[in-house]
């Protein structure tokens, strides 16, 4: 559904000489610099509505390639690592923006967020690279990325930064039981002899 809205656009942008690498590019220095310009000054609602709009238009480059013809290892490799740019300048600047609110608990939760969060894909790539496969768990990058924008946006209307630092510790705590998820999962894949009470 997604990718017929965006099929129209995509053959405009491959018209115009531009490519999918090009496009994953773009976007993210926009959400980059969306997120550290914007959240630090308190702009939370304007920063997370441009936010959202590039990462709907996420999925603009895949259809770009699948329409060209392009679709390729590297493309993927390129947007799966430059996700992680965007993920990390969205709460770094909310971290910031904590920290100019002198909520000690909002930038603690914040950083346990970033950093769970990038151990979700850590251990997802990692297993993948080792043969397993960990597409597992209740805190995937969309999910995150939801509650994140979501909670900041509602907070930039006027709600207390409370909900804000709500949502930073449901995400940290989710991150965490889904690193813990794939770790299981990943286990019995690597070690299908192994028993639960059984230490490798």
């Amino acid at each position: 559904m997604v990718a017929k809205v965006f099929e129209p656009i995509a053959g405009g942008l491959l018209r115009i000489g531009l490519t999918p690498d090009h496009v994953t590019v773009i976007g993210t220095t926009l959400v980059v610099v969306t997120a550290l310009v914007a959240y630090p000054q308190g702009y939370l609602l304007p920063g997370t509505l441009i936010i959202a709009v590039f990462a709907l238009a996420d999925s603009l480059d895949g259809t770009m390639a699948r329409l060209a013809g392009r679709s390729s290892d590297w493309g993927a490799f390129l947007d799966s690592t430059l996700d992680r740019f965007s993920d990390a300048a969205i709460f770094s600047g909310l971290t910031i923006w904590f920290v100019t609110q002198d909520d000690l608990l909002g930038v603690s939760l914040t950083l346990a967020a970033l950093v769970l969060g990038q151990l979700v894909s850590y251990t997802r790539a990692r297993a993948e690279g080792l043969g397993a496969q960990a597409a597992v768990g209740i805190a995937e990058r969309t999910e995150r990325l939801v509650v994140v924008l979501v909670a900041a946006g509602v907070v930039g209307l006027g709600l207390p930064s409370a909900v804000l630092v709500g949502a930073m510790a449901l995400l940290a705590l989710a991150s965490a039981v889904t690193v813990v998820q794939r770790m299981v999962v990943v286990r019995r894949q690597l070690l299908p002899s192994a028993r639960p009470n059984e230490r490798p």
